[in-house]
């Protein structure tokens, strides 16, 4: 049997959460490893498309104990995301073991066992920090394998400079898929995007004032009150989305976040350009016919490219030897935990918040390390 590597804590995971977790378990005084399956931190964020920018405003968008620089812009770029997290590493000298991707965890007696590709880690605590985001969903598209030009993930997705001059069907409507199409306007392309379910739009900014901001406000009511309360203003923003080929949920953004585990889109700029006919509307894709593609409602279309905004699994945390309802309590947040840090095991930047997902990951890793030490 090989030897283990024995530490208080194990990190599974080198992304935002597992490095504001190890900044937050430094601050306590707790001993950890943190592994991470590629060669940097933050590698989600080093293959992102390029255009990308944070969807939440900088002051609820920072780690731990540390903030952006002055300089930054309220919406950081990517580039600038990468600098920050990469300063962060740095600045707390957070020294991941790389390469080492987690292929089992069990608990046996008092400790966590991890087997990895890189050998057997034993510890007292395990601290899950994957995301929510794991391994791109497959494209499955009836008929796709006649079409003659590209179809990709959107995680395979990086300019639209590579699409100039085409015909683009985005596939999904969520804040990935809208950022893409003003991605594919802007560098030259045509985009369609295939939207299936009913969606919630609200204003990233309202009246100069991040929409984020105004969630924090409203966040000790019930969703669907706050949601009323809001409806008006994000209503007179936004106006009727249906006149755009668009359906609405029947219910508002923070209760969607509730009942669905799914943030609304944050509008950047989409809702103009769809306005001003840059950005197509079509329905629900039937099946793919060569270039031809078909919809369950309207007349077929050509095109030279599909580009699926489909979103992706939890599959990481599957190696995780768990019964089913600890997977079923990452729906809430940690404050409503059923089995928050049960047997030494917690999970960092799970849950999908209506406040901003790093400001919950942050909140989340000073609550785990602070649990920690009290145990």
């Amino acid at each position: 049997m090989q030897p283990f590597t024995q530490t208080n804590t194990l990190i599974v995971g080198a992304g935002i959460s597992g490095l504001a977790t190890a900044a937050c378990l430094q601050q306590q005084g707790i001993e950890y490893i943190i592994i991470e399956k590629n060669g940097r931190v933050a590698s989600a964020w080093h293959n992102h498309y390029d255009r990308l920018h944070l969807h939440t405003n900088k002051r609820v968008s920072q780690l731990p104990y540390k903030k952006f620089g002055a300089n930054s812009p309220r919406y950081p770029n990517r580039q600038q995301v990468i600098d920050y997290l990469n300063d962060y590493q740095q600045a707390f000298n957070i020294q991941p073991v790389f390469n080492t991707v987690a292929t089992a965890i069990k608990k046996e007696g008092d400790y966590w066992i991890t087997q990895t590709t890189n050998g057997i880690f034993q510890s007292k605590n395990l601290v899950m920090a994957t995301g929510p985001f794991g391994k791109p969903k497959p494209v499955v598209l009836q008929g796709m394998e006649t079409f003659p030009g590209k179809i990709v993930h959107s995680s395979a997705y990086k300019t639209g400079r590579d699409f100039a001059g085409q015909h683009v069907l985005v596939i999904g409507f969520g804040n990935s898929a809208c950022e893409i199409a003003i991605d594919l306007f802007e560098q030259g392309a045509t985009p369609f995007m295939a939207v299936r379910s009913p969606v919630n739009i609200v204003p990233r900014d309202m009246l100069g004032v991040p929409i984020l901001e105004l969630s924090l406000i409203l966040r000790f009511l019930p969703p669907r009150i706050a949601d009323l309360l809001s409806a008006p203003l994000i209503n007179a923003i936004i106006g009727d989305i249906t006149r755009l080929g668009l359906k609405k949920k029947p219910y508002g953004p923070l209760e969607q976040v509730q009942r669905e585990g799914k943030s609304p889109v944050l509008d950047i700029g989409t809702i103009q350009l769809i306005r001003k006919g840059h950005i197509k509307i079509v329905g629900d894709l039937d099946f793919i016919e060569g270039n031809l593609v078909h919809f369950k409602e309207g007349a077929p279309q050509s095109f030279d490219a599909i580009i699926a905004c489909i979103g992706y699994s939890q599959d990481e945390i599957k190696i995780l030897e768990l019964n089913r309802e600890r997977f079923e309590d990452l729906r809430v947040s940690i404050n409503r935990q059923q089995y928050f840090g049960k047997d030494g095991c917690y999970f960092c930047g799970y849950y999908i918040s209506p406040t901003g997902q790093i400001r919950e990951i942050s909140a989340d890793a000073r609550k785990i390390a602070k649990d920690i030490a009290r145990k």
